[in-house]
């Protein structure tokens, strides 16, 4: 239903534009949702963007402006003379702001800084120089503070001063006369409280908060955690500096998954080359080559295995039937557990300090997992390669051996991939580095070494 609607509201928009009745037209953006304006006004020439833009509310360019892809803000940004895109500018969300703002070259930066209200020059400036991986990075100076010693009349007087948007409004943060941080009072409690009494009497003293230094994926884990509507960001000194809303943290969770699930790919991740249709196909090539080719280097192990036992496939070349099923077992267990393992890591669940236990948890799983597949296998074997005559050994040994190999195989692929993320934590490395892809290869150099010492122990 909501995307029919939204198809409506572009096509009625786009036929006004078309008849020229731009008064209708920004009579009914001022009243549609952000996100389908920002998108409606993408599609337009630059030109065209301009006169819409300009003629509606700077509140509301601010928030059109947060939701336009950079390429876009930036051609916004040169159609603008500065003076004009210094109002604006201070109507953008702070941490947006603070992200534009470090996009612009320097000689940029020095342009647009002399037009720019010194609150708002400040704001920019103190916000720009926090790291983008830190909960400084990501926060925002949209919040309300009231004093402990206020009285709910003059709190709610305080808030009209300090005007945050509305979505900032439900929580209002409590501090000293240092900014020291003490609590935090809801508006529903300022509206319920009559006015000669004190913030104090219903202040709410315990809180999650992160501090400015915390990395970012920590801080929106914890937004996620206690469902918060935003997270307060506190100095050294325990004063409050700024906030993280959920809308910010959940960005920062799916950038995160998106980076991990492209290091668990094997492919380089690159913020600057994220949008698949926009990145040329040498950036993918640039973000995929150096995984690809370190691992077909270390694939010739496997191939080494392979050639040292030639003879054996010559003699046997039943045996090269099921080299595939041994890799791909191997490649498919060490995978999932990896998987796993990554997943509890990333959610707080698991930490070094458990390591043995998950180690042992996951050998478990593999051995139950092996026990089902020597009798699957086994059977295979007998199924396909029944009529194949072996000197010395019975049909049933080369199924045996077959099926031992790929049984132990998979309790081998198993635990070497619940340890790899383990052991690339432990280097204070990224779990996801050890992605499928090397999982894969390595796995396939313990299946094929595997896989012919059992054979020749049990055949030969």
């Amino acid at each position: 239903m909501a995307n029919t609607v939204e198809t409506t509201n572009l096509t009625q928009w786009t036929r006004l534009l078309e008849q020229q009745q731009e008064k209708q037209l920004l009579a009914l953006l001022c009243d549609a949702p952000i996100i389908e304006v920002a998108e409606f006004l993408t599609q337009q020439p630059p030109q065209k963007l301009l006169a819409l833009f300009t003629h509606l509310p700077q509140e509301l360019q601010g928030a059109i402006f947060a939701d336009f892809a950079e390429e876009q803000q930036l051609i916004l940004y040169q159609l603008l003379n500065k003076k004009d895109f210094a109002q604006l500018f201070g109507h953008i969300p702070s941490h947006q702001r603070a992200d534009f703002y470090q996009q612009l070259s320097d000689k940029e930066q020095v342009q647009l800084l002399p037009y720019l209200p010194k609150k708002v020059r400040e704001d920019v400036i103190t916000l720009s120089a926090y790291p983008p991986e830190t909960a400084g990075g990501i926060m925002s100076t949209d919040f309300a503070t009231v004093i402990e010693d206020m009285t709910v009349k003059q709190a709610i007087q305080k808030l009209r001063e300090d005007s945050p948007s509305k979505r900032m409004i439900y929580y209002i943060y409590v501090v000293d006369k240092n900014m020291q941080m003490i609590g935090f009072v809801s508006l529903k409690d300022l509206i319920m409280a009559m006015p000669d009494d004190k913030v104090a009497s219903f202040l709410h003293e315990n809180f999650v908060y992160a501090k400015i230094n915390d990395d970012r994926e920590y801080v929106a884990q914890q937004v996620e955690k206690y469902d918060l509507v935003a997270i307060p960001i506190l100095n050294e000194e325990k004063q409050l500096v700024g906030i993280v809303r959920y809308d910010d943290a959940m960005d920062v969770i799916r950038a995160e998954e998106t980076e991990d699930m492209e290091k668990f790919m094997g492919i380089v991740s690159n913020e600057e080359t994220s949008d698949y249709l926009k990145s040329s196909s040498f950036q993918h090539f640039k973000k995929r080559v150096s995984w690809i080719l370190g691992l077909f280097i270390a694939s010739i192990l496997s191939e080494i295995i392979i050639h040292k036992h030639e003879a054996l496939l010559g003699k046997l070349t039943v045996l090269a039937l099921y080299l595939p099923m041994i890799a791909g077992a191997g490649g498919n267990a060490g995978s999932q557990a990896a998987t796993v393992v990554i997943r509890a890591v990333s959610l707080g669940q698991v930490t070094l300090r458990n390591w043995l236990g998950v180690i042992l948890k996951e050998a478990k799983v593999a051995f139950l997992l092996a026990f089902c597949l020597f009798f699957l296998a086994f059977l295979k074997v007998m199924i396909l390669s029944g009529n194949v005559i072996l000197e010395n050994h019975s049909t049933y040994r080369l199924a045996s051996s077959i099926a031992l190999s790929l049984s132990l195989q998979v309790i081998t692929s198993t635990v070497v991939g619940a340890a790899l993320p383990l052991i690339a934590k432990y280097f204070n490395g990224d779990p996801a580095v050890a992605a499928s892809p090397a999982i894969t290869t390595l796995v396939d150099i313990t299946g094929m070494a595997i896989y012919f010492s059992v054979v020749v122990a049990m055949l030969c």
